[in-house]
């Protein structure tokens, strides 16, 4: 695994460490490329407290911009966001996220009440409606041609039919292939043995013959050390058949 574009910082209050940690720990690694996506403020609607500020997004790819150029000649970085699919506030968010200098957004879809965010859907328990409405909010999100890839597509803690489950998930994989998008192995749901990276949804991807992209979610800088669970994730791949993106 030479690249790992999933990467959080202390401005989404739940990640520990700084850039240059991060940054330090992923060339010990080995890693060539490192992106930063750190979750990107809504401008309207209910303030967040697992997301950074508007007010921070300038200071975030300012810090970063000078650690590309710093680090240069040792790793290649590379300055993103992970953003939830809104359709409320989703133009408004673009348009003030296009003042900045970034590369790429990933679609990490947590919620699906539009914004309000009391819904998560990895809570347990999950029935057909919400993973209908869960699938629908990736698809569209995709239609956007926003977004560079799914990350944790199969994060829905769903407690219904398998039957229901594949018919979703196809209608998912089927809409991410047309257009070219990776989903994305998550090794943070690995590491804390979460509800997903789930084999069911892996099958289906494996079938349908999606590209595919392995993420460390890293919220610490020694997430980016841990080789085990990228062996972890990259042994779901090849079980499926499913061949991780590799960037030199």
């Amino acid at each position: 695994m030479f690249a790992n574009y999933h990467t959080h910082t202390i401005r989404c209050n739940h990640a520990v460490g700084t850039e240059r940690e991060y940054i330090e720990a992923a060339i010990k690694a080995g890693f060539h490329v490192l992106g930063f996506s750190d979750h990107s403020p809504y401008i309207t609607g209910p303030r967040s407290a697992t997301r950074m500020r508007p007010e921070q997004v300038g200071e975030y790819v300012e810090t970063l911009k000078a650690l590309r150029e710093e680090y240069k000649n040792d790793i290649k970085i590379n300055i993103g966001f992970e953003l939830e699919y809104y359709p409320t506030y989703f133009e408004k968010t673009i348009a003030f996220l296009n003042q900045f200098d970034y590369e790429y957004l990933i679609l990490g879809q947590h919620y699906i009440d539009d914004g309000l965010e009391r819904y998560h859907v990895t809570r347990p328990g999950n029935g057909d409606d919400v993973l209908e409405k869960y699938v629908d909010l990736i698809i569209d999100g995709i239609k956007t041609g926003r977004f560079s890839y799914v990350a944790h597509p199969d994060v829905i803690n769903y407690a219904g039919e398998d039957s229901v489950y594949k018919t979703q998930m196809t209608r998912l994989c089927r809409a991410a292939k047309e257009v070219g998008i990776p989903l994305e192995i998550n090794c943070a749901g690995i590491n804390a043995d979460r509800c997903y990276p789930t084999e069911k949804f892996w099958k289906i991807a494996g079938e349908i013959g999606n590209s595919i992209i392995i993420g460390i979610d890293a919220h610490s800088p020694d997430a980016l050390l841990d080789r085990e669970v990228i062996k972890r994730a990259e042994m779901l791949s090849r079980k499926f058949e499913l061949f991780p993106l590799r960037v030199n």
